[in-house]
């Protein structure tokens, strides 16, 4: 039974009436207690209404500022920061950042004021969020991350900043073991072939992302019989001839996918380009690609070709830039 964030009642087997009195006195919330949820709640209402200058006057009092990580409203209680970031609401939210918003305070469902701008599409308050030092990954202790989230819903501006600001790429979602199968280890790369999003897909790949199972923990791929690559996940959606081609241009091994090719394929065009790379090894200049790329750092790896003392013809080409 929890009092607050900081007191946890340990209640014995057997209690005497008084213990029970004792007890609902202790729950009962104390004057500072209610005073403090009233300021929360008026902070979390100016920030709904996009009141800068109410939200502005209230940070400048110490009561009000105390409470500016306070949790509170209906429903499921949150932070004025989650809120903004919810609501899109950017100048409360930069307002609140500058009084000292903790930047990844979690609510109940263990998701950041981050996650929660990314869910809500809001591109220049995830921005501001990863300036201020958010963590681009999430919370470990949600089973969804922002990089999962914006890959599924197609926003390729908003995966950029996150890779940008070092998002971890080849991410699942979070399972126990005992239910570790193939949609385990189904990231980024995987989601934004099967909703379609060819942007996404291939800024993925540019940053590094697993060209074969999108998947980075051998333990995982270990667990799971008959792991499916990135290329046979994507002949079986459907996927157009463009996202084979990629894959491929992206190291994928041509050799792993198991094809079965009957009348319910509908990707020939797709099957036919994979067979015939199975008998054309790749170019010199596609193998010194992707062997140069594959010294580069994960994180960033876009800046880091950048950062290379070479002509900008080459780096182009290391972007896949023609």
């Amino acid at each position: 039974m929890i009092l607050d964030s900081n007191k946890t009642l340990n209640i014995p087997a057997k209690m005497s009436l008084m213990d029970v009195s004792k007890i609902f006195s202790l729950l009962q919330p104390k004057e500072e207690d209610e005073e403090d949820n009233e300021h929360g709640q008026a902070l979390n209402q100016a920030v709904i209404s996009d009141d800068v200058g109410g939200l502005a006057a209230m940070l400048f009092q110490d009561t009000y500022r105390r409470c500016i990580n306070n949790r509170s409203g209906w429903g499921i209680p949150v932070t004025p920061l989650r809120t903004a970031a919810a609501h899109g609401n950017l100048r409360c939210l930069e307002l609140l950042l500058e009084h000292g918003a903790e930047v990844d305070s979690l609510d109940v469902k263990a998701q950041t004021p981050l996650f929660t701008a990314v869910s809500g599409k809001h591109l220049d308050c995830v921005v501001a969020l990863l300036k201020a030092g958010a963590d681009p990954n999430g919370s470990t202790y949600n089973n969804c991350s922002p990089v999962l989230t914006a890959a599924r819903e197609g926003d390729v501006d908003i995966l950029r900043e996150l890779l940008q600001f070092g998002a971890e790429i080849d991410v699942w979602p979070k399972v126990p073991e005992w239910a570790s199968n193939a949609t385990a280890c189904r990231g980024p790369l995987y989601i934004s072939a099967v909703y379609g999003h060819l942007d996404c897909f291939k800024l993925l790949l540019l940053h590094g992302a697993n060209s074969n199972y999108n998947c980075k923990s051998e333990k995982m791929l270990a667990r799971i019989k008959q792991p499916k690559t990135v290329l046979e996940m994507c002949l079986r959606h459907g996927c157009g001839v463009e996202y084979i081609q990629l894959l491929i241009d992206f190291g994928a091994n041509v050799y792993l996918p198991t094809l079965i090719i009957d009348k319910t394929t509908k990707q020939n065009e797709a099957v036919l380009l994979l067979l015939k790379k199975r008998v054309c090894p790749k170019t010199l200049m596609s193998q010194t690609r992707l062997a140069i790329r594959s010294y580069l750092p994960m994180v960033n790896k876009m800046a880091a070709i950048d950062g290379l003392d070479i002509p900008q013809i080459l780096k182009n080409y290391l972007k896949h830039i023609t």
